[in-house]
């Protein structure tokens, strides 16, 4: 039996309507009836709250629906990956960033006799524009071929 019919079948064990069942899960009757049909599948919280309102375990609401089972897995990539590579995207450009700021200094100092000379005999100086922009590129390049979707 595949989640749709368990959730059915626990639904109409408990005495419940579609209605009362979205109301308990603050959804509207319409996704739960999509869920029974096997339009749909809830998220991971909802399948918490069904398997609290059933007094039943998660594994008995999953087991044999393999497909809802791949669902709730690339959910959790998805969950995953954007803030993930979002964070790598944003130090790639905070690197760049730097490491162009440090040439304008250069620049500056060479050829406008600007006289800036705030952090330059510093490691931080040195270092942290190229490393966070290869950092950055690093992982947001690994992430995107591991999470690539097809």
């Amino acid at each position: 039996m595949d989640f749709p019919q368990k959730l059915k079948e626990q639904r109409l064990k408990h005495e419940m309507s579609q209605q009362q069942l979205g109301e308990l899960l603050k959804i509207s009757r319409q996704s739960v009836s999509k869920w029974e049909r096997g339009e749909g599948y809830p998220s991971i919280e909802s399948l918490i709250q069904l398997s609290e309102i059933f007094d039943i375990t998660i594994d008995e609401l999953l087991k044999g629906d393999d497909h809802l089972k791949e669902s709730l897995i690339e959910d959790g990539k998805q969950l995953a990956y954007p803030k993930l590579k979002l964070f790598f995207d944003l130090l790639l450009l905070v690197g760049l960033f730097l490491v162009v700021f440090k040439i304008l200094i250069a620049v500056g100092n060479k050829f406008f006799d600007l006289n800036i000379t705030f952090f330059q005999g510093s490691i931080l100086y040195a270092f942290l524009p190229f490393t966070a922009s290869i950092i950055g590129a690093i992982g947001s390049e690994t992430l995107a071929k591991k999470y690539k979707t097809e």
